[in-house]
Formats: structure tokens, C-alpha cells, sequence
């Protein structure tokens, strides 16, 4: 039942005090007005999800009340009691917005068709409004994961064989790598498309609130608890909750989520009553739940309900091919949101991003050049716009110490050909080369121990030139 706080308006007593005993204790909250301007005043105040209103009453009437209420809260739903039944009256009262209309007196019967009607009608409403913001956001999210590497095909296979299903999946992966992204992906492309998606950090919440947050409490429940609330579970119920970070949730809440996926119901805080909830689960860590079950610091019973189909994400640093994509990715979007001109990177500052360690993963990454963006007015960025890079890993140089020839020289290649369409004519030789140049000249230096006349004949040139080109391109010579 979606409907939680109700508002009657009569300016007779009894008819008050019947409806307000009959709502309540079906467990609504139920606010009183006497006349019409009290109605307004707590209409302006609350946020009511069914008002029902006396057509005649002191000072505004009920007709007038709907037309106020109409330009301050349209997607509050209105029911009109009348003791008078005539067709001007229902009428007037449908035009005017009412949602429904009620002939005095009636049974309770009454009313309660009525609410089952409205519960019906906000639970539709709801899901047509849930179901367009999530078909926009699966575009979008479509659009968000970005990667071509083999890994991430990996990931992209995994989520098609088990969206479509309601089979528990726990994230795992460094903070940073992108795990609420592929636990909503795995919503949008289930059944339970249409249906909330309700993501919490077990983390970011104080232990003493996280019950309360998972499972909502009751009126009275504690100090302060002036009212009912809905769990996220009961919130999520039909679709699929994300609990982030769940390795950080307290052991006495894991033998409750537990029961949650054993028995399918929850209880609220400071209530009795067992509440049946159909969700679907995807937890997501960064750190060893394996481990942690071992030391008995995570439930083990609970670890095996959660690993049904495991997701491991790579961190950035293993996926360095889906960089530059993430970098043009990055770069748009930053721009669009601040307004500015378009940016790009030079070949050396794509080096540099590609190069880099990325212990904040992802997430850094898109700071990263998000700074970069909003400190640099040339629309070209080059490794001067990256200094907090250069002062962690000691620059390109120091990068590039830690790869192969081989892939220097397959990232230099990749890095400068995504720029072609930048380029004039004649450019690609040079560029190219100058790219490769002195990561070889390094590399052949090195395997030689600095002998330069044996480095000279490997690479085709004479001395004097390695010498010259030594100088030109800055390599400082390693004595043994």
C-alpha cells in the first residue's frame, strides 16, 4: 500500500472523528481540519497522499479548496464528501480536479473502496513514472559504461545471462571501479524494469540508523519516530535494492538480511507485523568477504546466499585500453555540464592518463579531468594541465619505465591514431615518431648498459647521431 498520511477536512465533529478512528487503525496518518483555511494551511505544510474533503464547510469550501490545491500540489489526489447528491455537485467536483466523489452518509465500506482505488492508482502512477525515468536512465546508462577491453566484454556477457533472471549477484571491486553503475545495469535490463531501484551505502550510515534505514519503523518506535516509514526494502519491493559496501554491515543486520532472502518479509522497527517483499539483491564490496567470513567478521551463511553468481570488475589499471575512451568520454561530458569550450588532449597528456597507476580508479579518473577542465583555458591539454600525476609517479618518464617496449609503443600508436581526424596532412610520420622515438632509444640504451656504440649498431645509426638525439630528447644515462 503506497498511501501513508491522509487529511480530512469537515467541519463536523463526528464525521471527524469516525473517519479518523476507521483510517487509523488500518495504521494511516491522519491529520484534522475544521474548515477550509485549516486545510490549506497543513496541505501547504504536509505531504499529504490523499486529502478528503467536505464540500461545504466555513470560510473556503471544498470546490474552492480543490482549485488552491491544484496550483500548489497537482499530483495530490482529492475525494469529495457532499450531503447533498445531485449531478451539479459531482460534476462540478470532477471538472475542478476531485478524484472521486462520496454521498453522505455512507458505510466505512465506502471508504475503504476508495482507498483500495487510490492505493491502486498512486502504485500505477508510480510505476509509470518509475519506468520513464528508468528507460531514460538505461540510455544514459548505456551510454556511461565505457570499455572495449576484454575485460569489460566479460562483464557485458555476464550481465545479459543474468539480468533477465532474479538470481542474487554480489559486485566486487576496488571503490572507484563503477559497481552501482553495473547494479543498475543489471536492473534495467531485468523484468523488474518499471520497478524502483534503491540503492544504499551500508557504509555512509550510522550502524544505530542502518536497521531503521533497511527496514523503516513504526510510530513511536523511538524518541522522534513521530510516524510511520517504509523501509528501503518495502520501498524497493517489485524491483532490485543495491546494498554497497555490504562487508561493512554490522553482523547483527546480516542475520536479518539473511532472513530477508530466506523468508522474503521484513519487520519493521518497533512493530509486529511480518510484511511480505519481493526484491532482488545485488551487493557490491571492495573488500574480501571470503576472508572477512573466515575470521567470523561476515556471516558465512550470508556470504553464500550473496556469491551466487559472483561479478569481479578489474581496476583501471588492468583495462589501460579503455582509457583514452574514458578520457574522450570524460572530457564531454565535463564540458557540457560547465558550459565550456570543447577540450582534447595532446598525444603526451593522453600518454601521461594512460600511463598513470589510478589507485581511485574510475572515479579519479573522471576528477581528474574534470580539474584539468575548469584550471586550463587552452583547449588543447597537455601534461602541464596533470601536474598532481607528475608529482605522484614522477611524470611520463617515470611511467613509462614500468612498461615493455612492446607496449609503449602499442599505447603511443593507439594514443596518437585516435587523433587522426585532428591532424593535416604529412603530420602522422612525424607525430608517430616522435611518440616512439625516445622510449626506444631508452629501451636499446638500457639493454646495452649504456654502451653507445653497440645501442648505435642496433638501432641503424652513427654514434655521433645516438649521441645528438641523446641530448635532443633529454635521456639521462644510467651508469652502471
Amino acid at each position: 500500500m503506497l498511501l501513508n498520511r491522509i487529511l480530512v477536512a469537515d467541519d463536523e465533529e463526528s464525521m471527524r472523528w469516525v473517519l479518523s478512528k476507521a483510517l487509523r487503525k488500518k495504521g494511516f496518518t491522519v491529520d484534522l481540519a475544521r474548515d477550509g483555511e485549516e486545510a490549506l494551511r497543513l496541505i501547504q505544510a504536509n505531504p499529504y497522499d490523499l486529502a478528503i474533503l467536505d464540500i461545504k464547510m466555513p470560510g473556503l469550501s471544498g470546490l474552492e479548496l480543490l482549485d488552491k490545491v491544484r496550483e500548489l500540489k497537482s499530483d495530490l489526489l482529492m475525494v469529495i464528501m457532499t450531503a447533498e447528491a445531485s449531478m451539479k455537485n459531482a460534476v462540478e467536483a470532477m471538472k475542478r480536479g476531485a478524484y472521486d466523489y462520496i454521498t453522505k452518509p455512507f458505510d466505512l465500506d465506502v471508504i475503504d473502496a476508495i482507498i483500495e482505488k487510490v492505493s491502486k492508482a498512486r502504485e500505477l502512477t508510480s510505476q509509470m513514472s518509475v519506468l520513464k525515468e528508468e528507460l531514460k536512465e538505461r540510455y544514459l546508462l548505456e551510454k556511461n559504461i565505457i570499455g572495449n577491453s576484454p575485460a569489460m566484454r566479460e562483464i557485458y556477457k555476464t550481465i545479459g545471462k543474468v539480468a533477465p533472471s532474479d538470481i542474487t549477484v554480489l559486485v566486487q571491486g576496488e571503490s572507484g571501479t563503477g559497481k552501482e553503475l553495473i547494479a543498475r545495469a543489471i536492473h534495467f535490463n531485468s523484468k523488474r524494469i518499471g520497478k524502483p531501484f534503491i540503492a544504499l551505502n551500508c557504509a555512509a550510515i550510522p550502524k544505530e540508523l542502518l536497521e531503521s534505514e533497511l527496514f523503516g519503523f513504526e510510530k513511536g518506535a523511538f524518541t522522534g519516530a513521530t510516524e510511520r516509514k517504509l523501509g528501503k526494502f518495502e520501498q524497493a519491493n517489485g524491483g532490485t535494492i543495491f546494498l554497497d559496501e555490504i562487508g561493512d554491515m554490522p553482523l547483527d543486520l546480516q542475520a536479518k538480511i539473511l532472513r530477508v532472502l530466506q523468508e522474503k518479509e521484513v519487520t519493521r522497527t518497533g512493530g509486529s507485523q511480518n510484511i511480505a517483499v519481493d526484491v532482488r539483491i545485488v551487493a557490491a564490496t571492495n573488500q574480501n568477504l571470503e576472508e572477512l567470513a573466515r575470521k567470523k567478521q561476515f556471516r558465512e551463511d550470508l556470504f553464500y546466499r550473496l556469491n551466487v553468481v559472483p561479478l569481479q570488475l578489474v581496476p583501471l589499471r588492468e583495462r589501460k585500453e579503455d582509457i583514452p575512451l574514458l578520457v574522450e568520454y570524460f572530457l564531454k561530458k565535463t564540458c557540457a555540464e560547465l558550459e565550456v569550450a570543447t577540450r582534447s588532449c595532446s598525444p603526451e597528456a593522453m600518454a601521461l592518463l594512460t600511463t598513470y597507476g589510478w589507485p581511485g580508479n574510475i572515479r579519479e579518473l573522471e576528477n581528474t579531468i574534470k580539474r584539468a577542465v575548469i584550471l586550463s583555458s587552452d583547449p588543447l591539454l597537455t601534461p602541464a594541465d596533470f601536474p598532481g600525476l607528475r608529482a605522484q609517479r614522477g611524470g611520463e618518464t617515470a611511467a613509462t619505465d614500468e612498461l615493455s617496449l612492446e607496449a609503449i609503443v602499442d599505447m603511443k600508436l593507439r594514443v596518437s591514431l585516435t587523433n587522426l581526424d585532428k591532424m593535416e596532412t604529412g603530420d602522422i610520420y612525424n607525430l608517430v615518431l616522435r611518440q616512439i622515438e625516445r622510449p626506444l632509444v631508452r629501451f636499446v640504451l638500457e639493454k646495452t648498459r649504456g654502451n653507445q656504440v653497440k645501442a648505435a649498431d642496433i638501432l641503424g645509426i652513427n654514434r655521433n647521431t645516438l649521441r645528438k638525439k641523446i641530448q635532443e630528447l633529454g635521456i639521462e644515462l644510467r651508469k652502471e
